[in-house]
Order: C-alpha cells, then sequence, then structure tokens
C-alpha cells in the first residue's frame, strides 16, 4: 500500500510517498481503508522534531515513520476481538499516527461511527479537533449555562468546534480571532468576537468563567486579567518560543502557578474515546455541529497541506483525501 513516511525530522518536504507493507489488525484492532484524513498540529511537531523534549530516545530519527492522526473510512478486517464493527462500516476516529496511508489498524475502542450525514472528508476534520473542545470544555471546564467562555484561536480546527460546542452547553461565548476571519466564528455562534490585531483580549476590562487557549503564546499570568477571581484558564497547543520545550514552558506555568491563586489553571490533551465520538456524530447528525474544511489535498500532497498548516492561516481543518 502506499503511505506517507519520513525517515528524518525536517520540514514538509523530507515526506515521502513509499510502498510500505498492509498492516494486518490484532485481536482488539479493525483493519480500516482509509478514504479521507486530516492534518493536525502535532503531525508538524512530531514531523520536526520539536520541541526537542517530545523526541524519542533516538533523537536523531524518528522512532516511528509514519503521520496523521484522524482517520475516516471504511472497515475491511476485524480482529477476533472486536464486536462493535464489521466489515463494510463506516468509521472515523483518532489514532496515534499513520493515517496518511491506504490502510491503518485502529483499536475498536478508539472508533466511532462515521456521522451519516457527512463525507468521509468532512468526517476525518472531526476527531482530534472536536475530541479536544468537547472534553476540555466538558470534563476539564465543566462548562455550565450562563457562563462566559472565551476561545483563544476560535477559526481554527478546534477553535471552530469549540464555538459551538460552547453555545451547545449554554455559554456566552467570545471567540479571538484574525480579522478576516470575524464573521467565520460569528457565523459559528459566538455572541462576540475581538479582533486580535486590534483589540487586547486581556487588557479590555471584560472577565471571563473559562478561557480555552487554543493559539498564541499569551502568558499565564496575561491570561489571568481576563477571568474572573474564580475563573479557568485551559491551555491546549498554542505557540511558544524556543526549540527545547516551547510551549510546553507555558502550559508548565500555569500548572504551577495554579495552586497558589484563586483562579484554577492549567492544560490538557484529547484522550481518544470511540463513546465521545459516537456522541458527536450524534451532534452532527442532529444539525448541531458541523465541521469547518479551509481546503483538501490528494494524499501525494501532504506535504504542501502540512505546509499550509505550519503557516497558521487555516480556517478549521485541512483534509487529505486518500
Amino acid at each position: 500500500m502506499q503511505a506517507i513516511t519520513y525517515h528524518r525530522y525536517g520540514a514538509p518536504d523530507v515526506l515521502e510517498l513509499e510502498e510500505v507493507e498492509k498492516p494486518v489488525p490484532g485481536d482488539d484492532e479493525v483493519l480500516v481503508r482509509v478514504h479521507a484524513a486530516s492534518v493536525n498540529p502535532r503531525d508538524w511537531h512530531f514531523l520536526r522534531g520539536l520541541p526537542y523534549v517530545l523526541r524519542p530516545v533516538a533523537l536523531r530519527v524518528p522512532a516511528d515513520g509514519g503521520l496523521g492522526s484522524d482517520v475516516a473510512g471504511r472497515v475491511e478486517a476485524a480482529g477476533r476481538g472486536v464486536t462493535r464493527f464489521r466489515p463494510g462500516a463506516e468509521v472515523y476516529g483518532y489514532v496515534h499516527r499513520g493515517a496518511f496511508a491506504e490502510y491503518a489498524c485502529v483499536p475498536e475502542r478508539v472508533l466511532g461511527p462515521k456521522p451519516a450525514n457527512l463525507t468521509f472528508e468532512q468526517a476525518a476534520a472531526v476527531p482530534l479537533a472536536a475530541l479536544t473542545a468537547l472534553q476540555g470544555l466538558r470534563d476539564h471546564g465543566q462548562v455550565r449555562p450562563g457562563e462566559r467562555v472565551l476561545v483563544v484561536g476560535a477559526s481554527g480546527g478546534v477553535g471552530t468546534f469549540a464555538v459551538q460546542l460552547a453555545k451547545l452547553f449554554g455559554a456566552e461565548v467570545t471567540g479571538v480571532c484574525s480579522t478576516r476571519n470575524l464573521e467565520l466564528v460569528r457565523s459559528l455562534g459566538a455572541d462576540h468576537v475581538i479582533d486580535y490585531t486590534h483589540e487586547d483580549f486581556a487588557g479590555n476590562g471584560r472577565r471571563y468563567d473559562l478561557i480555552l487557549q487554543l493559539a498564541g503564546s499569551r502568558s499565564p499570568a496575561d491570561c489571568r486579567r481576563a477571568l474572573t477571581p474564580k475563573g479557568q484558564l485551559l491551555l491546549s497547543s498554542g505557540e511558544g518560543p524556543g526549540r527545547w520545550i516551547g510551549p510546553l514552558a507555558r502550559m508548565a506555568k500555569a500548572v504551577v502557578l495554579s495552586p497558589f491563586v484563586s483562579q484554577r489553571l492549567g492544560a490538557f490533551e484529547a484522550k481518544p474515546n470511540g463513546d465521545d465520538l459516537r456522541a458527536l456524530s450524534e451532534l452532527i447528525e442532529a444539525g448541531k455541529l458541523a465541521p469547518v474544511i479551509d481546503r483538501t489535498y490528494p494524499l501525494p500532497e501532504t506535504p504542501a497541506a502540512l505546509g499550509y498548516l505550519e503557516t497558521g492561516r487555516a480556517r478549521g481543518k485541512v483534509v487529505i483525501t486518500v
């Protein structure tokens, strides 16, 4: 089968489209014929090997030559322990790596049924981004109706889902984005939008019960100025200087500072979860949640897709068709 691989860290041009052996599913896995995938910031972090602290022990050589965390396709074969999916089932999920390929072996527990009203390309835009938004708002932020939520990076892959989900949870939502994305964020249901090129969300005097920081490099101390006395700051991704720890430094500062202030400050990472994907599918099929897709690339053009995502200008998700 064909797959995107890399054998050294670097820019997207180190990626190769190679013939590799078709994987065989284990007892609790299904073999998915991949129809679409999508790119995420974690892909170019793995590709570049940055920050260094995330590299494996063998610093100069990637431990795994595959990329791609979002997968949508049809089950071709199932391991003997699989009970929820049979060959022919349309599925989607968040996998560790390896979705940029014609086939991928995926644990049954991390898959959900593909929403019936989405194409494979649309479905591939959902898993990691929507799980991050859902788990951040519901589990970590515990958003309640009437609370004021600020989404920093509201026009990105996670942000576009976070705005929609926060509204579904009954929050008053403010999205932070650039000028060209203001109307997009409004169309997703945001009650207010802040153009960060003209206004500082941390210095305009408004206060929020929850800040979900998905982009930018504002420090926890800066964000605290925009929180209520008992508010919460949650960090997931974002930018950060330095090749050794990058944005992890900001996340660590939030965790260390949290016990000493009245607000709750912390970081989180989405977990693969088939049950959460089923819940997302129900919202999507009910017309309450929808992915936003910026561009679509064929598998051989995966380097261009990653290069575009790395510019930071993508609106919603960038999808790979296989």
